[in-house]
This record gives structure tokens, C-alpha cells and sequence, in this order.
């Protein structure tokens, strides 16, 4: 006589599913409340983790956490990016009376001001 399998057990707090193939699998999922936007900087963080911080993505997925963590970063990186502009334009002498004289030119400084503050956010949040 075949013992007869339980479609779902609770053990140690988790909930298992049998599925066909005859083995339980546990029933996870994110917790109500916690789906999130993320952005650029997020997805560069959450490809980070799962490529070089295997354990360190394992286990805020596990934990529920890890779409909540991904757009803090998100918005940490883009708060940090404004900032740096703000200092560096500062610092480059941008200002708006030359973006009137030389729209061109205040461009350009511009991309590599903003393209500058994305290296060093990328190095000092996103690939730590």
C-alpha cells in the first residue's frame, strides 16, 4: 500500500507545495507592499549581486528584501549623481550665462560633468 502525500505541509514556519514531480517546494514569494520601481542604478546593482555577490543576493531574496534594498540604491545613486553635478558644475565654472553665450560648449562640459558623477557613483555604491 503507497502512502498518500499531503498537497501542502507547514514546517518550520514555511509552507510547501507537492508538485508532480512528487517533491514539496516551498511556497515564496514577495511580501504584500514591497514591489518597487527600479531604476538604472538598481539594475546595475541587482546584475552586480547576482554576478560577484551570489550569497549577498540569495539571501536578501530569500529574506524578501531584496526589491526594497535595489531601489533604496536606486535612489541613493541618483541623490549622490545630482549632488557630485551640482559640486563639479560649481567647481568647472558652468553657469547659466554660459550655457546662454555657448549653449555648445556648456553642453558638453555638462555630459562630462554628469557622465564623471556616474563613474564615481558606480565605483563607490553600485560595485562595492
Amino acid at each position: 500500500m503507497e502512502k498518500e502525500l499531503a498537497e501542502v505541509i507547514e514546517e518550520n514556519g514555511m509552507v510547501y507545495h507537492l508538485a508532480e514531480n512528487g517533491c514539496y517546494y516551498p511556497d515564496v514569494g514577495l511580501p504584500e507592499g514591497t514591489h518597487y520601481n527600479i531604476g538604472k542604478y538598481g539594475l546595475m546593482r541587482w546584475e552586480y549581486l547576482l554576478t560577484n555577490r551570489r550569497r549577498e543576493y540569495i539571501r536578501l531574496l530569500l529574506d524578501g528584501k531584496l526589491n526594497e534594498y535595489l531601489h533604496e540604491v536606486d535612489e541613493e545613486c541618483h541623490a549622490r549623481v545630482e549632488l557630485l553635478v551640482e559640486q563639479m558644475k560649481a567647481g568647472a565654472g558652468i553657469t547659466e550665462e554660459l550655457k546662454v553665450v555657448n549653449q555648445m560648449k556648456w553642453v558638453g562640459l555638462m555630459n562630462n560633468v554628469r557622465i564623471t558623477a556616474e563613474k564615481i557613483v558606480q565605483r563607490e555604491i553600485i560595485y562595492v
